[in-house]
């Protein structure tokens, strides 16, 4: 089932664990599960991502979010605090607050949650412009990814980039 089209409207849906849309995106896995929409508040996303993964210090200008570890462990940096988080954890985000996190477990699954008060959250749509659709749950082989490109789209969705990823784990 695409979860796109499972959101055409207000109606309530279920997903199994391995439907939704996926994307390659920057060298991990990434299922929207809920797109957000002119009447949807939230967003949400699963990643599988590998070791050493890890996005560019950012924030999000529009939009709180929420992650929530399923499998595996991420350290966050927020702000100025380092947390680890493994199964279970989850990590508080809210619009306005830099961070950037990084896998130190061979793979994790977290889900993210975004949601807004000021029109839906555009996460998903980052996700998707920045991802490639793929027809199966699979991580990509790693590639080239352009910090420039990356920037500019996230800048395009309120996401402003202000430093680049963590450094690779030793």
């Amino acid at each position: 089932m695409s979860t796109q089209h499972a959101l055409a409207g207000q109606e309530p849906f279920a997903l199994a664990a391995e439907e939704g849309d996926h994307y390659h995106f920057l060298n991990h896995l990434a299922t929207v599960k809920v797109a957000a929409g002119s009447d949807r508040a939230m967003s949400v996303v699963e990643f599988l991502a590998p070791r050493g993964f890890g996005p560019p210090l950012h924030r999000h200008d529009d939009e709180d979010e929420l992650f929530i570890v399923v499998e595996g462990e991420l350290v966050f940096d927020i702000g100025d605090d380092r947390t680890v988080g493994g199964p279970g954890s989850m990590a508080y985000l809210p619009k306005g607050v830099s961070h950037t996190f990084q896998v130190t477990s061979e793979t994790a699954r977290f889900i993210n949650v975004t949601a807004s008060d000021d029109g839906p959250p555009r996460f998903d749509q980052m996700v998707s412009t920045l991802g490639v659709a793929t027809p199966s749950p699979t991580l990509p082989d790693p590639g080239p990814v352009d910090p420039g490109e990356v920037a500019e789209v996230c800048a395009r969705y309120g996401i402003p980039v202000l430093g680049p990823p963590p450094p690779p784990l030793d």
